[in-house]
């Protein structure tokens, strides 16, 4: 399958966020594919976002999330924890999703090498974990997305019903006021037993 195109991440991040569930995270390495099916997402907006990065405007740090769209923002969070984001919107525009779980579907054993210390439930339900168990770090960061000899891209898998597709607020959002601290951005995925992946 090839990478999602760039007008699939030019779109409203709601939407984005969304439609992520159910597709899948790839990393190529050393010419192995290692994936999973995202599960959990979280969308930051803007630069009003109080919970978004943007909020402090254009820095080097911040400069990924201005664009263009279907590239990475991956930054370095809590002192040892890499964070995947997709950019979404127009050039200009700083907004993202936080790509927060998979299910590992391939690289199973390069997966168990980086988390096998962890109960394999454990291995990717986290952003930082998933980072890790994929290998993505800083050396990604602005990473385009939609290239055919992309490193790390998004391809389409099996659409998830909205049955399967639950909201909450954000999670860690601690000392960020309200009404971004409580607003419902985040999207999670509950797959039935009898789900299979295509």
């Amino acid at each position: 399958m090839p990478p999602l195109p760039r007008r699939f991440y030019n779109r409203p991040t709601l939407e984005v966020a969304r439609d992520l569930l159910g597709t899948r995270l790839v990393r190529i390495e050393n010419g192995q594919r290692i994936s999973g099916l995202i599960l959990e997402t979280e969308a930051y907006c803007g630069e009003t976002d109080l919970g978004c990065h943007a909020k402090a405007g254009l820095t080097n740090r911040t400069a990924p999330l201005y664009g263009p769209p279907g590239h990475a923002y991956v930054y370095f969070t809590y002192g040892h924890h890499w964070l995947f984001n997709v950019v979404t919107r127009p050039a200009g525009e700083p907004e993202a999703v936080l790509v927060r779980a998979i299910l590992p579907l391939e690289g199973i054993d390069v997966i168990e090498q980086r988390r096998g210390q962890q109960p394999r439930q454990r291995w990717t339900d986290g952003p930082g974990k998933l980072a890790q168990a994929l290998g993505i770090d800083g050396r990604l960061n602005t990473h385009n997305l939609t290239a055919l000899d992309a490193e790390v891209f998004i391809e389409r898998a099996r659409p998830l019903p909205d049955a399967f597709v639950t909201t909450t607020p954000r999670i860690g959002l601690y000392t960020v006021p309200e009404p971004w601290k409580s607003t419902p951005w985040r999207f999670l995925a509950t797959l039935p037993e009898n789900f299979t992946v295509e």
